[in-house]
């Protein structure tokens, strides 16, 4: 288990891996939330079983009191709230003392969106690096610049969740038109490929061969413990490529560019619903939030637009 645990807390991870497949990652946060949580309870002196409301309560309040953004408090009483539900549910206590609780009240955060023009720029800046690899120049740096290319058009052709990405299998790159990739709670969708992302794998996996590089069951086989490219070290090449791009490095990572296939599908027609199955949504509202990004588009086209617009 990602992150030690002992009684209830230790029984509700094992329901969340066991009954709702969740992932090593959000084990992991539960896990440290609800840890810190069982720390201040030691601190009552009071087990997590036996804590009532007003425990919740001051645990709230000390979160605010460290100056934990409100984002983070709902993060933990949910995790909480999810802890008590499931104790409630076993039987291993007779109430639930967080189900009267209300979160911070917190604005929902609008994702940040690349421009069709900055993705082309980090597109075009990947396949030119490789160009630019010197004839004298290893193998290997070569193959990494390639393995750049491919996450970087994987990521906008697909919008896959970078887990999803760095968990890719070899035999995707065999994929003819469709990508097979299991989601969160174990789910299995098809999300289209394009010929772009098609030929980027497929340049990748020769140079791989080229290099001397032994069969992988991953498409992206690394030293790491798990055994393929890990969620970090993906962020940083994309990060790299944004600073050759002339790309605010801030402004982009995986989940940056899961955002812009969303949003620039949306932008140009693409049905809602259709949106939210190639993301893997479970629920359309999670989709819905692209939708505001289109606000201003839509402002400037009634007022550019509508012969009224300028009376």
């Amino acid at each position: 288990m990602p992150v030690s645990a002992s009684g209830p807390i230790a029984l509700f991870l094992d329901m969340q891996a066991v009954e709702r497949g969740a992932s090593a990652h959000t084990l992991d946060a539960y896990g440290r939330d609800l840890a810190d949580f069982d720390d201040f309870l030691g601190v009552r002196v009071k087990p997590v079983d036996a804590a009532d409301t007003d425990d919740i309560r001051a645990y709230l309040a000390e979160l605010t009191d460290r100056g934990l953004k409100a984002t983070t408090v709902a993060r933990r009483l949910s995790a909480i709230r999810q802890l008590y539900r499931f104790l409630y549910a076993e039987g291993m206590r007779g109430d639930d003392p967080a189900a009267v609780l209300e979160g911070p009240k917190r604005g929902r955060p609008l994702p940040k969106v690349l421009s069709v023009d900055q993705v082309t720029r980090l597109i075009d800046t990947a396949h030119a690096r490789v160009a630019e690899v010197p004839a004298e120049a290893s193998p290997g740096e070569r193959l990494r610049r390639l393995r750049c290319v491919c996450l970087v058009e994987l990521l906008y052709a697909t919008g896959l969740r970078v887990t999803e990405l760095v968990e890719l299998p070899a035999a995707a790159a065999r994929a003819r038109d469709v990508l097979m990739v299991t989601g969160k709670g174990s789910k299995e969708r098809l999300v289209p490929l394009g010929s772009a992302a098609k030929a980027a794998m497929a340049a990748y996996l020769a140079a791989r061969k080229e290099a001397g590089l032994g069969a992988s069951r991953w498409l992206f086989p690394t030293s790491a413990e798990s055994g393929h490219l890990t969620r970090q070290h993906a962020a940083r090449e994309l990060k790299d490529l944004a600073v050759a791009a002339g790309v605010p490095p801030a402004s982009l990572s995986p989940h940056v560019l899961r955002h812009a296939f969303a949003s620039h599908l949306l932008a140009h027609g693409a049905d809602l619903r259709i949106v939210q199955t190639l993301l893997g949504h479970a629920d359309v509202s999670t989709t819905q939030i692209y939708t505001h990004i289109l606000d201003e588009r839509l402002k400037s086209m009634v007022r550019d637009l509508h012969p009224l617009s300028g009376e």
